[in-house]
């Protein structure tokens, strides 16, 4: 698809007409086929919310990685630190059913207004949370930035099937989803190498201060590149699937029955929920895990998440390619979710091996499959339940997601405390072999690849 040569720019950045419900104008001329533009500035509009995405989900391990400076300079107990990560996943189940609605309703732009000043908000927040009695003010900002989550992580293949024409959707949901990753990246690295859990509680306030400022000062950078630079939709739809998307009144109501009524999407979202629960277990407890074989690896813990997210983000920029340029979703999604399994069981039996490299090692491995995994399900939903909106679709399968994810990092933190952590590894590796062989049974009903019109050689 050819990028149109000659936009229009000029003009209020409030413009853009609306993703439903708008009058799309097409050819008179029935004879002539409909061509449809991608316009350029589409990677303009993902790249900026690929970076507020990130300001979002930086926040979400931000406390839970230094757990132990943390619990040091707040004299809270490590399950209320934990509760900083797991609070993001509590309030997105209860909430998403109304954001997907004014998703629906309204329009990206909208939503992600609403969104990036939650986050904002959020973040100053904790910056008046530094005193060492007002961990309460803390936790209160990171519930605010966790409520505002649920504008951002179901926006991907809502964002992708609005801007770009099908060749390109796969690759631009994975970008989206890169940008969620690219945060919790920002998460792992940063906070240990601000936050020193050998210093003094002065210094340790010192640079509790210079984290949350400087997160505070990102956030709100980004709040005013949404309100400049995030149109809700380009003039014209990019493609078939889009124009037929946009022309339809959705119902919320009736698109959530269809879809807990679609078998194959029930199933994705039990298997889908399974491996991103392991994910978040594993990122929540991961600062204890690494400190349990490492002493005094604070910043290693950090860097070998880095290494889980930033190779899944590779992961997933890899696997957009491989589904727009092969179609085959069931086959990929299924190859990702095996590999998952070895991934996890490797990185079990290298945790304990004495050589901290080879933790590295098995961590990025992981981390490919893992986390590269989260966009071809998301892309996998929209094709098996399409014309239903992306966003309905996308937020269910992180509704699933996050109850996974508490169910799983409750059970993992239990393991942990009573039990070897190789066997708390093990249940893991158990539930990802379960959620392979649920994917086994999903059929690959493709509809949006049969709604697009057939390729001329």
């Amino acid at each position: 698809m050819t990028d149109l040569k000659n936009m229009e720019v000029c003009g209020s950045v409030m413009d853009g007409v609306a993703e439903k419900g708008g009058v799309l104008e097409s050819p008179t001329k029935k004879a002539d086929p409909v061509k449809y533009v991608a316009y350029p500035i589409r990677w303009l509009v993902l790249f900026v919310f690929v970076f507020y995405s990130a300001s979002n989900s930086m926040q979400w391990v931000q406390y839970t990685i230094i757990q132990d400076a943390v619990v040091k300079y707040y004299d809270v107990s490590s399950s209320k630190v934990y509760w900083t990560s797991m609070v993001f996943m509590m309030v997105y189940i209860p909430l998403i059913f109304p954001a997907s609605f004014l998703l629906d309703k309204t329009n990206l732009r909208v939503t992600t207004i609403i969104g990036c000043f939650g986050t904002c908000a959020g973040a100053w927040l904790k910056v008046f949370s530094v005193p060492p009695d007002m961990f309460w003010l803390g936790f209160l900002g990171q519930t605010v930035v966790a409520i505002s989550q649920v504008f951002v992580l179901n926006v991907p293949p809502r964002l992708a099937a609005v801007w770009f024409g099908e060749d390109q959707v796969s690759v631009a949901c994975s970008i989206g989803v890169f940008g969620n990753q690219l945060g919790v990246a920002f998460g792992f690295v940063f906070p240990p190498m601000l936050v020193r859990a050998s210093g003094t509680i002065e210094q340790i306030g010192n640079d509790f201060k210079l984290m949350f400022y400087l997160v505070a000062g990102i956030t709100s950078v980004l709040f005013v590149f949404i309100l400049l630079f995030f149109k809700a939709a380009p003039a014209t739809p990019p493609s078939a699937a889009a124009e037929h998307g946009a022309s339809l009144d959705s119902n919320f109501l009736s698109s959530l029955k269809k879809l807990v009524t679609n078998r194959n999407f029930v199933l994705l979202l039990i298997s889908y929920g399974i491996n991103v629960g392991v994910y978040y277990a594993i990122s929540t407890l991961l600062n204890d895990l690494i400190l349990r074989y490492y002493e005094g690896a604070q910043v290693d813990a950090g860097r070998i998440g880095l290494c889980i997210v930033v190779s899944g983000m590779v992961g997933s920029v890899v696997c957009g390619f491989i589904l727009d340029k092969t179609r085959r979703f069931k086959e990929t999604t299924m190859a990702l979710y095996a590999a998952s399994v070895v991934g996890m069981i490797i990185f079990t039996f290298t945790l304990s091996c004495g050589y901290i490299a080879v933790v590295y090692l098995s961590s990025i491995l992981l981390g490919f499959f893992m986390t590269g995994y989260l966009p071809v399900g998301f892309e996998f939903g929209s094709e098996i339940t399409f014309p239903e909106p992306e966003g309905t679709t996308s937020g269910l399968l992180n509704a699933s997601s996050q109850v996974f994810g508490i169910l799983t990092t409750l059970l993992y933190e239990q393991m942990l405390s009573k039990t070897h952590d190789r066997w708390a590894n093990l249940t893991l590796c158990g539930l990802l072999v379960v959620g392979t062989v649920i994917t086994a049974f999903i059929r690959a009903d493709l509809r949006r690849q049969a709604h697009q019109p057939a390729v001329k050689p």
